[in-house]
């Protein structure tokens, strides 16, 4: 089954792909791989869909839904920039950054929502290698931001 079948069958819908700006993209390909920038929970404009700091205004179980989300707008810049999703042969390497009040010291539970999601859509080849990192802000106080790294055919 394809990427593409997979979202289908499990009912996901992707979100708007966000605009490149001038001095920067959201996704680079160079050979056989797509380089993604950092993308968090945000919508049309740049508003955050969710926001706050894990350990504080939100809990495990939301950061995992907002690194979930999050991993639906990589998706949906991957399906911009390729036309679809098919040609991804493996999820490569993720690094989330967590944003994180003191004393939360549990990042890798939040990042779960970003690679449960690349499992769910990619299967086997959505398992990857991964850091999961908390950090003190992020921007507009967003709770999770993902740079990935896709391999394509």
């Amino acid at each position: 089954m394809t990427a593409e079948q997979r979202l289908k069958e499990l009912g996901l819908e992707l979100p708007p792909p966000f605009r490149d700006e001038a001095n920067r993209v959201r996704a680079l390909r160079s050979g056989n791989h797509i380089y993604m920038s950092g993308h968090g929970p945000l919508g049309e404009g740049n508003v955050p869909l969710v926001s706050g700091k894990l350990g504080r205004e939100l809990t495990i179980p939301q950061g995992y839904d907002a690194a979930r989300l999050t991993g639906l707008c990589c998706l949906s810049t991957l399906r911009n920039h390729l036309g679809t999703l098919d040609p991804i042969t493996r999820v490569v390497r993720v690094v989330g950054f967590i944003n994180c009040a003191p004393g939360f010291n549990t990042p890798s539970d939040v990042l779960h929502g970003f690679s449960d999601l690349m499992v769910e859509v990619f299967g086997e080849n959505g398992r990857h290698v991964r850091s999961a990192i908390g950090v003190a802000e992020l921007y507009a106080d967003i709770p999770v931001e993902v740079e990935a790294l896709f391999e394509v055919s």
